[in-house]
């Protein structure tokens, strides 16, 4: 991945996570809310003080946590999000309100509930388990000390309130795993899915492939290099012209009819490789039909045309055959340049005139459309 796409990713990620943030405090304000009416209903056992200390303690816990996600300190964490940290802070927030309130202590039960979901899709089930274990020992340690000492006001209710919570929370428990199992199946079947198109797509660039190219000579088709050479038509500018040639192997026909199909099958792909050899990268080289092949080179001139053609035609009079031996293998080429403002087909007719003017010259000759103007 690059280091602009990875900086994408992690803004993308961390507006994310400020987003979880921002609804963990709104929760937080609620819950404050909710205090605040406590305290004004004389149900909150503490001093207006206290109440206040606890209330600026808890707004300044979620300030600095802010700050972490908003200086970005977050992603040095494994895990970034900070979700177990959160609500275990929120946890912890939770039991601390809940020692203060007595009689109306089941009404703010639920509230270790809301917490518990705010990690149920986030936290690994280790430490999910481990913030259940929390919230049953810190409530049921709270009865418990406040029975030890003799506070609570109504045991009985405290007894049903831990085994009411203990009942809830194993729920959860299940209902995690429920969903984290989905979720591990959701994540398989998308790395699957991934995996499918993954192939898909190799599949349609061999498709492609196999459609641009001549499967004989390995060469491009026909269709394939119309658009590629009107493509580059199209981007051609003032400042350069590109080359074009048709080549045609000399007596084609005579020696499929004395040596065979198969003989002439090997002179098309020695053709294909010797002129593969002889050229750039960036030349563009196509079966154009039959024993007829075109040749775009860009950014060219005459004189390099005229060298690359005569180049070809030298090195493919050389060539070795396989079990046959074929005397006086030969090609003609007919050559023009591309211009702004040409059109392709009568630059095709151009290089097709000269190849006619190569043939009827004897064969095994280069011969330039410009030549034919300038006599």
């Amino acid at each position: 991945m690059s280091t602009v796409s990875q900086r994408v990713t992690e803004k993308a990620i961390q507006d994310l996570l400020l987003k979880r943030f921002a609804l963990a405090a709104g929760t937080y304000v609620l819950v404050l809310a909710l205090t605040w009416v406590a305290i004004l209903t004389h149900y909150y056992q503490a001093s207006a003080l206290e109440a206040y200390v606890s209330a600026c303690l808890v707004i300044l816990s979620q300030t600095l946590l802010w700050a972490v996600f908003q200086s970005g300190y977050n992603l040095r964490f494994r895990d970034p999000s900070l979700t177990e940290f959160q609500v275990m802070l929120g946890l912890g927030w939770q039991t601390y309100l809940l020692a203060h309130l007595h009689t109306a202590r089941g009404a703010f039960l639920v509230m270790y509930v809301v917490i518990m979901l705010f990690g149920l899709f986030h936290l690994r089930p280790k430490a999910f388990l481990r913030c259940l274990a929390f919230v049953f020992i810190s409530f049921a340690g709270l009865n418990l000390w406040e029975a030890f000492h003799l506070q609570l006001p109504d045991p009985g209710l405290a007894a049903l309130q831990v085994l009411t919570l203990f009942v809830v929370l194993l729920w959860l428990c299940f209902y995690a795993r429920y969903v984290q199992a989905s979720q591990q199946k959701m994540r398989q079947r998308r790395f699957a899915l991934q995996a499918h198109q993954d192939t898909l797509r190799g599949m349609m660039r061999q498709l492609e492939g196999l459609v641009a190219t001549d499967e004989l000579t390995g060469l491009f088709n026909r269709r394939h290099f119309l658009r590629m050479a009107s493509r580059e038509l199209e981007a051609l500018d003032r400042s350069y012209s590109h080359g074009l040639a048709l080549i045609d192997l000399d007596h084609f026909k005579r020696i499929n009819d004395a040596y065979g199909h198969a003989a002439g099958d090997q002179v098309l792909q020695a053709f294909a490789a010797v002129a593969t050899a002889c050229l750039r990268e960036g030349d563009v080289l196509a079966r154009y039909g039959g024993e007829e092949f075109v040749l775009l080179i860009p950014n060219c001139t005459a004189e390099h045309l005229t060298h690359c053609c005569e180049r070809l035609r030298e090195a493919f009079t050389r060539i070795e055959l396989v079990g046959i031996v074929v005397p006086d293998i030969s090609l003609s080429v007919g050559m023009t340049l591309l211009d702004v403002g040409d059109n392709l087909d009568e630059a095709l007719q151009r290089a097709d005139q000269a190849l006619y003017r190569a043939k009827r010259g004897g064969r095994n000759r280069c011969a330039a459309a410009w030549e034919h103007l300038d006599a």
